[in-house]
């Protein structure tokens, strides 16, 4: 974090990357003078409506977040900065996006947790997209035009008011991570679960935390557990009580983490699951992506996975994932860096912040099911360049999962079965 004393005496010349909270009302002129080096520029927290008519003057900014501000449209100076990748303007007042806005080398676009109803046509000129999260706004349809974004990979448009999901999404030929829970089409009830009160447990220290809550470790009955309490109405990915749905819904399986259940009377009326405490042997496989990796996992430096690790990885994710899409459950990030494992095949896929159910015999479910097995191929192709073999049967399975026709690719039955070959 920067303030506007270091930026004003000159104390952050040279700077590639700013970083500036504290209310501001008015983009600072000061940012201008680090016009040759600033890259990426966080005005998070503030209380901004506009944007400076000359910004593109930071003729190397790459990456700008103004999330939590009072932005009621898209700023259109930014479709003229020419270096711009990345945007986020999560949790504003945005309604408007003019077509204007959108910068020709568009990668990744966060525009969760806004008042929008449409997108412009114009989105799909914007060749390079790979990431857009619209969760929480207030869409009735996807233009059309969205499909010519060939590089797309993650979409999320969970919380908003799609009546359908449109036939062309799933036949997008790079898309691996979708989030579609919480729109008219698609809002299912939260499935039993056993009641614990809050009185009950014990809470202990925290454990970890994600985008969508904060996880403890603590006692019930004498016995450790895990509190997971969720941070308010809205994630990055969508709602709380459509994750907590899918992962009630999930049922037991030795490669999901179970519910045991949920607490109804948080003393701050937070929503909040007890599940087992992880196995402390658990670490995650990755890290999230990185700006600069945009949708791909990243891993330690050096990093290297025996065979047995590689094969037992793949073998229980894939058997977790037909367990889940044979109940109507889209798991939506499978991801390395939301799976848990020892180093030697042990292997949790946890995170059901971008899971949406669905019916199991619908139409769209064997869709629904090779799009996340593009998914699989990625992580398939990840673990194997850092396999200390080559595994001819696995890397033909990924090359599979990853072909650019949805339908050519096998489901996750098929998977499972030939891994158990492998």
């Amino acid at each position: 974090m920067h303030t506007l004393q270091q930026l004003r005496s000159g104390e952050l010349a040279g700077a590639v990357r700013l970083q500036l909270r504290g209310g501001l009302t008015e983009f600072p002129r000061e940012i201008f003078d680090l016009a040759d080096t600033l890259e990426i520029l966080d005005l998070t927290g503030n209380a901004l409506s506009s944007l400076p008519d000359d910004l593109p003057r930071l003729h190397r900014l790459r990456i700008i977040f103004c999330s939590e501000n009072q932005f009621s449209e898209l700023p259109a100076v930014l479709g003229r900065c020419p270096s711009l990748t990345m945007i986020g303007f999560k949790a504003n007042r945005i309604a408007s996006v003019p077509a204007s806005a959108l910068p020709p080398h568009l990668r990744w676009l966060i525009l969760t947790d806004n008042c929008i109803e449409q997108l412009p046509a114009e989105i799909g000129r914007c060749a390079g997209m790979q990431k857009l999260m619209l969760s929480g706004n207030r869409l009735r349809a996807l233009p059309p035009e969205l499909a010519n974004c060939s590089k797309l990979e993650l979409l999320r448009i969970s919380a908003n008011r799609l009546p359908e999901l449109p036939n062309w999404l799933t036949s997008m030929p790079r898309l691996a991570w979708l989030a579609f829970a919480g729109n008219p089409f698609s809002e299912a009830a939260l499935p039993p679960a056993p009641g614990i009160s809050w009185s009950e447990l014990q809470l202990r220290h925290q454990l970890g935390e994600g985008a969508s809550g904060v996880i403890h470790q603590a006692t019930l009955n004498g016995e450790p557990v895990a509190v997971k309490v969720y941070k308010g109405a809205m994630t990055s990915d969508g709602l709380p009580a459509q994750e907590m749905a899918a992962c009630i819904a999930a049922g037991t399986h030795p490669n999901l983490i179970p519910v045991l259940g949920m607490i109804p009377d948080h003393p701050g009326s937070l929503p909040a699951l007890v599940m087992p405490v992880v196995d402390p042997d658990l670490g995650n496989l990755a890290g999230p992506p990185s700006f600069a990796s945009c949708t791909r996992d990243v891993y330690a430096d050096g990093h290297r996975f025996s065979t047995d690790a590689v094969l037992g990885i793949a073998r229980g994710i894939a058997s977790a994932a037909a367990h889940l899409h044979a109940l109507g459950i889209m798991h939506g990030d499978l991801y390395a860096h939301n799976i848990l494992h020892c180093g030697k095949g042990k292997a949790v896929l946890g995170d059901f912040g971008g899971a949406t159910r669905f019916e199991p015999g619908a139409p769209i479910a064997s869709a629904l099911e090779r799009l996340e097995v593009r998914a699989f191929g990625y992580l398939l192709e990840e673990l194997l360049e850092r396999c200390d073999e080559e595994l001819p049967l696995v890397r033909a399975l990924a090359n599979d999962c990853l072909r650019p026709a949805p339908a050519a690719r096998p489901a996750f039955a098929e998977a499972v079965a030939r891994l158990a070959a492998a």
